[in-house]
């Protein structure tokens, strides 16, 4: 098993409370990596019942340490610029030092450039505005930048030599309509996680972009399982564990010599 050396490592995992976040917590916090898992409660969409977005980070942080592990929950707003710096805060009081940022969190909002009320799934659109491009772009792309930024100084600071980056994009070759802003969001993610890379790789730290495939996250019907299986560019519909694998090796010793790249999972 690939595993991250030592039982040193500290990680910041971003929107942690479910899906892709929570799985890649649990997974590095069974390698031996101390994690801080962030999360933001949100209201139900549209009046709905809960949705696993609502979810505090307390029951992964409590299944983490009935296993052995360290881990903590700090509730963290990205959209708000001062969040960043208050998570290594939080971090380096709670376990210590970062050395492994994992930029996972969303502020997903489906909207568009078309009239159309809703997606080939159903999901409701809405028009782009100022509030569906904000609302994206301050959680996808400034606040992984900014955290990016106080990994890098804070790393420097001490004299550290080792780091892991991962963020996760989404998105095709057309953009990603039916979600531009999020396409768009992350795009801009992916460029700053790239740069990262160059501008980071003499003190030690790697940075890497995982576009997953299709993955159950809670919102995969049938319908969509139908529309993978017809694709011929998509091939699974992954489960959050097997995307949180890949994000375990990027961070681990064995992928020291990775960097700079956009993985697609297929």
């Amino acid at each position: 098993m690939t595993r991250t050396s030592g039982t040193d490592h500290v990680a910041v995992v971003t929107g942690a409370n479910h899906g892709i976040g929570a799985a890649t917590a649990r997974t590095l916090a069974a390698r031996g990596v101390a994690v801080l898992c962030t999360y933001l409660r949100l209201p139900p969409a549209d009046g709905g019942e809960p949705g696993p977005g609502a979810a505090t980070g307390e029951a992964v942080v409590a299944e983490i340490r009935r296993a052995g592990g360290r881990a903590a929950a700090y509730e963290a707003d990205l959209a708000d610029s001062a969040t960043p710096r208050a998570v290594f805060d939080a971090a380096e009081e709670l376990l210590g030092p970062v050395d492994i940022l994992v930029n996972n969190a969303s502020g997903w909002v489906q909207d568009s450039f078309t009239p159309d009320p809703e997606d080939r799934f159903g999901r409701p659109l809405r028009p782009v505005t100022e509030d569906t491009w904000s609302r994206q772009f301050r959680v996808d792309a400034l606040a992984p930048a900014l955290l990016i930024g106080e990994l890098a100084r804070r790393h420097r600071e001490r004299g550290a030599h080792w780091g892991r980056i991962v963020g996760l994009t989404s998105g095709a070759e057309l953009g990603f309509p039916g979600e531009v802003s999020y396409g768009a969001a992350k795009a801009a993610q992916t460029h700053y996680t790239l740069s990262a890379a160059a501008e980071l790789a003499g003190i030690g730290i790697t940075a890497n972009v995982v576009h997953p495939p299709v993955t159950d996250t809670g919102w995969v019907t049938d319908e969509v399982r139908a529309f993978v299986a017809a694709s011929p560019t998509h091939f699974h519909v992954a489960e959050p564990s097997q995307v949180a694998d890949t994000i375990a090796f990027l961070v681990s010793e064995e992928a020291a010599m990775v960097s700079g790249n956009v993985l697609t999972l297929r």
